[in-house]
């Protein structure tokens, strides 16, 4: 076989993988996704390895490099629900120093910030952030989205997070050693507020079988420094990271990684409403609960007062 013919057979491997990718990264409901994403897609189409029981840690390497998936992209065409790239900053952004000390612009509505925030969301990738503003995970969570490049925030939204108890601002990370030191760079720029790492961490790329590149090997500090990991990863979990490993947040699969920020950042659901509780909590809802007689009460229903409400007495 020549070379030629072996890299036709190759290309049209990566064509059919490519479009059963697309047909999953947007199932179910037309999910938009990022590029990467399709990318980590076409790769599980290649090599399944999340079929394997979790109980088995994984992390195996990418089976095809990202430039060819860029090439079948190029012959693939227009992909509907496929986001395009972030458009490059105009210029570099400023320093931390300069962007606390300029003066926050007026708000269209000036009332704006004057209420509590009970949750924030950061992602250290933007194109992530993006993928999950396109989503409109911000509306069901009720629920600011934010990409890392845009700390420090807004003062405004600080005081915002502080006027509300048990407010948490949620990071949303790689599983690599920038990643996971993320969390501690928000904690320092929103002081006294509760900040939650969200993920990923290792075992979690090794639960869910991630696909996982390698990059150089990494000197872990062992003191305080920007760099510095939580004592709660085990020796496993920084042998990993000190082996150069890594997992991208976008090489979950879209839909998962949809409903796990949800579920997240939502916290735990109320109880269900049914027509039981409903019939019950109508006695006590009140005084626009409708008026009913006593027993022995002759007036009829237009000539009862309102019901007062009884909190009242």
């Amino acid at each position: 076989m020549t070379p030629r013919v072996a890299a036709g057979i190759g290309d049209r491997l990566l064509d059919r993988a490519l479009a059963t990718a697309v047909a999953r990264a947007g199932a179910p409901g037309r999910i938009r996704f990022t590029e990467r994403q399709l990318y980590y897609e076409m790769c599980r189409v290649l090599r399944p390895s999340h079929a394997v029981p979790r109980r088995l840690p994984l992390t195996p390497a990418p089976p095809v490099r990202y430039e060819r998936f860029e090439e079948a992209l190029r012959r693939h065409g227009a992909v509907p629900g496929l986001l395009a790239p972030a458009p490059a900053p105009a210029s570099a952004p400023a320093p931390a120093s300069d962007h606390a000390s300029r003066e926050p612009t007026a708000p269209s509505a000036p009332d704006l910030y004057d209420y509590g925030l009970p949750r924030l969301l950061i992602c250290q990738s933007r194109q992530v952030a993006r993928m999950l503003l396109a989503n409109d995970v911000h509306l069901e969570a009720a629920c600011p989205v934010f990409a890392a490049d845009d700390l420090p925030l807004d003062p405004r939204l600080v005081t915002g997070l502080g006027r509300v108890d048990g407010a948490t601002v949620h990071v949303l990370h790689d599983a690599s050693v920038d990643g996971i030191a993320l969390t501690g760079r928000v904690r320092d720029a929103v002081p006294g507020v509760r900040v939650s790492s969200m993920g990923l961490v290792p075992r979690h790329a090794t639960a869910l079988h991630l696909i996982s590149p390698r990059g150089p090997a990494q000197v872990l500090a062992q003191g305080p420094g920007p760099l510095t990991l939580p004592a709660a990863l085990g020796p496993r979990e920084r042998d990993w990271l000190a082996d150069g490993r890594f997992a991208e947040v976008e090489s979950v699969s879209p839909a998962r990684l949809l409903r796990t920020v949800l579920r997240l950042v939502r916290g735990p659901r109320t109880p269900g409403h049914s027509v039981w509780t409903g019939l019950r909590e109508l006695r006590t809802a009140g005084f626009m609960t409708w008026p009913t007689n006593r027993p022995g009460d002759t007036r009829t229903q237009g000539d009862q007062p309102a019901t007062r409400n009884p909190v009242q007495g």
